[in-house]
């Protein structure tokens, strides 16, 4: 005997398509590989293997950029993906740099653990305010300090004093003292209102796409070929600018020609192609079929019927 089943088919539930999970799993793969290295930096760090332990935030941070691009790309972005993403950048960019600088500068002090306890409390609550205000996802800027910059300018600081440019004309400075006034600016960055621009994007059709490709590969190459000199200081240049270019603005009472936190997605269309609309009934005929839309009456008036092709629920 068939078991009854009750309920219209609309009650039955329904399962994500198989394809879909997979893809989702993508950017959170990313998410947990941003985790592993900033774990590992924590513990490279713990062994006393401080270069290492900066690059590992590095490559984190580089996860942590790919994530959100995969995530844009395959359209997966998700309420899950955007929490995940924030717990896992508290510890990459967060706890581990502030690990990596107690162990270099604070661990002979007695309250030196405080201004680390200062740098990621920043960084929690700069995360919590960013899923707040910007929905897990900057369009055009960030609203503070993004928490990989800060992160990886802790972190990065080793590499470069060990180079020989910094051994013969920095060395000499007391640097435990400055980094511990880095430190605290850029905690202080974390929690502003100064907009930072995101990563520019590339492209081939216009000319600001070309420049922006040209940015980008040349940023490449200098850090594949001198990691140690470029990381740190243009990490601290972009730092430096976004906050000389808001004072500036402030005081010329500029106002910006757009709000650069709304949430808005930029046009991607710059080279005016046309945009036309797809018709998939050609491709897959089997799952579109005709049907009736009933629509409310309007005040006394008769309902409305409109007929629309809508794909077939494939489940």
């Amino acid at each position: 005997m068939k078991k009854a089943t009750s309920g219209s088919p609309g009650d039955r539930p329904r399962r994500r398509p198989q394809l879909r999970q997979g893809i989702i799993i993508l950017p959170s793969a990313f998410t947990l590989g941003n985790l592993f290295f900033g774990i590992y930096a924590l513990v490279t760090a713990a062994r006393g293997d401080m270069i290492w332990a900066g690059w590992f935030i590095v490559f984190a941070a580089i996860l942590d950029l790919a994530d959100g691009r995969i995530a844009r790309f395959t359209r997966t972005g998700s309420n899950f993906g955007a929490e995940l993403d924030s717990l896992v950048d508290a510890i990459s960019f967060g706890v581990a740099p502030a690990f990596i600088l107690y162990q270099l500068y604070l661990s002979d002090t007695a309250w030196g653990w405080i201004l680390s306890f200062a740098y990621v409390t920043a960084v929690v609550l700069r995360l919590a305010r960013f899923n707040l205000e910007q929905g897990g996802e900057a369009k055009t800027h960030f609203h503070g300090l993004p928490c990989p910059t800060s992160g990886m300018i802790l972190a990065t600081f080793y590499p470069f004093s060990q180079t020989p440019f910094f051994q013969a004309q920095l060395g000499d400075l007391p640097w435990p003292n400055i980094m511990g006034i880095v430190t605290v600016i850029l905690s202080v960055l974390l929690m502003s209102h100064i907009p930072y621009a995101l990563v520019p994007r590339i492209g081939f059709r216009t000319r600001r796409g070309l420049f922006n490709t040209a940015f980008i590969l040349g940023a490449l190459f200098l850090a594949l070929t001198v990691p140690r000199y470029y990381f740190f200081p243009a990490l601290v240049l972009y730092t430096s600018w976004g906050l000389v270019k808001a004072f500036i603005l402030g005081l010329l009472e500029r106002l910006p020609e757009r709000d650069p936190l709304l949430d808005e997605e930029e046009e991607e269309n710059d080279a005016g192609a046309e945009v036309r609309r797809v018709d998939y009934r050609d491709v897959a005929p089997g799952r579109f079929r005709r049907r009736k839309i009933k629509w409310p009456r309007q005040q006394g008036g008769e309902e409305e019927e409109e007929e629309s092709d809508q794909p077939d629920d494939p489940l």
